[in-house]
């Protein structure tokens, strides 16, 4: 064995993190074993508090460490709009550009048979429900273009037509691109380009 076994675990449970590989994994460790002890503890704890602390807001499903995120309490914002996307780091990448200033809802997700994912594990319902009590002047289905992310939109985009005009962000994003990936300009030239859908 290369590394001692405290070392080895250590390693192991880095490579768990997307984007790293052995290699990022091993120099993070080694630099997390030259810090000092209280600058490891502090990165331990606030892992641990940030596990215990985070968790979906209760209209929007956006990460929040409050029952309700600070956006959905946000009186100036504008209320007649919800943007739907896949993920929490959807709505932190458009919230980055500063062009939308209406509600957020995060569907967890995509539709995604290959991999058991339907619609009845992602907060759809919850959508649909919103919509149809609080009836918004727009919807806008802002979902990263791969061929789920079409599946989804039209799925989405047909339960909400019957409450609300739908929108969707315009095709400024290379198909199968993640909008977290994408610069402020291009997002905020994919918002101003939506289309309704038919």
């Amino acid at each position: 064995m290369v590394y001692t076994r405290p070392l080895a675990r250590l390693i192991e449970q880095l490579q768990r993190l997307p984007g790293v590989g052995p290699k990022t994994a091993q120099r993070l460790a080694l630099h997390i074993l030259k810090r000092s002890e209280d600058e490891v503890q502090a990165l331990a704890q606030a892992l641990i508090e940030a596990k215990q602390q985070v968790g979906l807001c209760s209209v929007c499903f956006h990460l929040s460490a409050e029952p309700v995120c600070e956006i959905c309490r946000n009186q100036n914002r504008d209320n007649h709009t919800i943007c739907v996307v896949a993920d929490s780091r959807d709505v932190i990448a458009l919230e980055k550009t500063r062009e939308f200033s209406g509600k957020y809802h995060v569907l967890g997700g995509v539709i995604s048979p290959m991999d058991g994912i339907g619609p009845e594990q992602l907060n759809v319902s919850p959508l649909v429900r919103r919509v149809s009590q609080q009836k918004p002047k727009e919807v806008i289905l802002a979902i990263t273009p791969s061929v789920e992310g079409e599946t989804t939109t039209l799925y989405v985009g047909q339960l909400l037509k019957p409450f609300t005009k739908v929108t969707r962000i315009a095709f400024g994003l290379p198909v199968g691109g993640d909008l977290e990936y994408a610069d402020e300009v291009t997002l905020a030239r994919a918002l101003e380009g939506r289309r309704e859908i038919d």
